[in-house]
C-alpha cells in the first residue's frame, strides 16, 4: 500500500508547487506512528493562497479518483486534508513556527522532494 501513498504525496507537492506553496517538507512516519504514513507540510502566503492550495491539492487527487477521508480547518488559518495514508497540513507562516508540526515529528524520515518542484 505505501506505494500508492507515495503516489499521493508526489501529486500533492506538485499541486502545493503549481500554487506556489513555500517551505514545503515531505515526512515519512509510518515507522514511529500509527496515524499515517506521510507528513506534507507547506507554508501559504495568505489565507486566499491557503484555500487556493487546499483546493488544488483535493483537485488533482481528486481527478486520480482519491478523495479526502476528513478535511479540518476550511475557514482558518491551517487546513488539514487527511487522506489515510498521507495527511496535508498547509498553514500560514505564523501558525507553522508557533506550531513546528516538522519538530514533532523530527524522528521521522525526510523525503527529497527537489525532483518534484519547480525550481526558479
Amino acid at each position: 500500500m505505501e506505494d500508492n501513498y507515495i503516489e499521493i504525496v508526489k501529486t500533492a507537492v506538485k499541486a502545493i508547487d503549481s500554487k506556489r506553496g513555500d517551505d514545503i517538507e515531505v515526512i515519512k512516519v509510518s515507522s514511529i506512528t500509527v496515524l499515517t504514513d506521510y507528513f506534507v507540510i507547506a507554508t501559504a502566503g495568505s489565507n486566499t493562497q491557503l484555500k487556493a492550495i487546499a483546493d488544488e491539492v483535493e483537485f488533482k487527487l481528486s481527478q486520480q479518483g482519491i478523495e479526502p477521508h476528513h478535511i479540518e480547518g476550511e475557514k482558518t488559518e491551517w487546513i488539514c486534508l487527511d487522506y489515510v495514508g498521507v495527511v496535508v497540513h498547509i498553514l500560514l507562516k505564523d501558525r507553522r513556527d508557533f506550531y513546528q508540526i516538522e519538530r514533532l515529528w523530527e524522528d521521522g524520515e525526510k523525503v527529497d522532494i527537489d525532483n518534484l518542484i519547480i525550481k526558479e
